[in-house]
């Protein structure tokens, strides 16, 4: 009865601490945007050439990807004109359109919040103005990489603030730019906000359910990468990012995993992640995730810390780190071992 007391007491501790990037603030509940973006009737009752237009709730990106292929240049452009936003998030279609289609879409918003993501020198991969707006832009030449690298944000992330001004290096697009920096022009890095994240620190951060919906997308967003040629991933998960990276492993053909600032990644060893991918951890010595209880208990909690030695995950220097967001700050050792991991240099 002790050991249940205990446990009871661990689970509650869960939802009042488990969150992600902001800190120590209250949650908010946040309601999924799944599924296809708006305007995709419209597109499943548009052709093109006389064929009827692959479903994007349905089709593959490697049906995507061929359906694209048989498309003339004038044909394509006519769709990215005509069905915007379903060309700019349909995964599998060739990057250069994608971005084409996400300035118009952005720009037919006429929200001033998503200006900025719209300016010819963004490369955005994907952009939904649904909820608090997700997005996926992409630093460096993703057609040409040798090497591709996702970034897979946790709490209080969305397209208004993936690129708000804040500490050097700690946002998405500040991380995604930080490890491109320190990786070079072959390697291309997604800052990819592709799922409703938590907003503070509430239920929503202390379950899976916000999580188990960014899995879905993040699965069939690196399959997309995959029909398009580009490089099997490195996926570099940050704090409530690392529970979505871990109920996406085994969906995903990464090449490795890195999980840091993680309250766990809902599974007890590595190995239970399932996945063909390297998997790595780390946490920072003055991280705030440490006081999180690493427990699963009734769907509250994120299991095994990953940073502990039987989870099984080699570990990544973070001896330098300041706080739950330093982990790509220049000079740091993490940031150095990032890009060693992206480039593939440790073997």
């Amino acid at each position: 009865m002790r050991r249940f007391g205990r446990t009871m007491v661990t689970a509650a501790l869960a939802v009042a601490v488990v969150g992600g990037t902001a800190g120590w603030a209250s949650g908010d509940s946040q309601r999924a945007v799944t599924g296809p973006p708006p305007g995709a009737a419209a597109w499943r009752a548009d052709t093109a050439s006389g064929r009827a237009l692959p479903d994007p709730a349905s089709a593959t990106p490697h049906e995507v990807a061929r359906f694209f292929d048989r498309l003339d240049e004038a044909a394509r452009r006519e769709l990215v004109r005509s069905h915007p936003l379903v060309v700019g998030n349909l995964d599998g279609a060739p990057p250069s359109l994608r971005y084409e289609a996400n300035r118009i879409a952005i720009a037919a918003t006429g929200e001033a919040r998503y200006a900025s993501l719209g300016a010819p020198d963004r490369q955005i991969l994907a952009f939904d103005p649904r909820g608090r707006g997700q997005v996926a832009e992409v630093f460096g030449d993703l057609e040409h990489a040798a090497h591709v690298s996702v970034i897979v944000p946790g709490s209080d992330n969305d397209a208004t603030h993936h690129d708000a001004r804040r500490k050097p290096a700690s946002g998405p697009a500040g991380m995604a730019r930080a490890l491109r920096a320190e990786t070079g022009e072959s390697t291309a890095v997604i800052a990819w906000i592709g799922y409703t994240t938590p907003v503070g620190v509430g239920l929503d951060a202390a379950d899976g359910r916000l999580a188990e919906a960014g899995a879905v997308r993040l699965a069939r967003f690196t399959a997309g990468l995959d029909a398009v040629g580009a490089p099997d991933p490195v996926l570099f998960c940050h704090s409530y990012g690392s529970v979505v990276c871990g109920l996406a492993a085994r969906h995903t053909d990464a090449t490795d995993i890195v999980a840091f600032g993680s309250p766990g990644m809902r599974a007890g060893t590595a190995a239970g992640l399932r996945a063909g991918a390297r998997v790595w951890a780390a946490r920072g010595p003055s991280d705030w995730i440490a006081d999180v209880p690493n427990v699963e208990f009734a769907g509250i909690g994120h299991g095994a810390d990953p940073t502990s030695a039987g989870f099984g995950a080699r570990r990544v220097p973070a001896a330098d780190v300041q706080g739950h967001t330093g982990y790509f700050a220049p000079g740091t050792q993490s940031l150095a071992a990032f890009a060693a991991i992206a480039e593939g240099e440790i073997r």
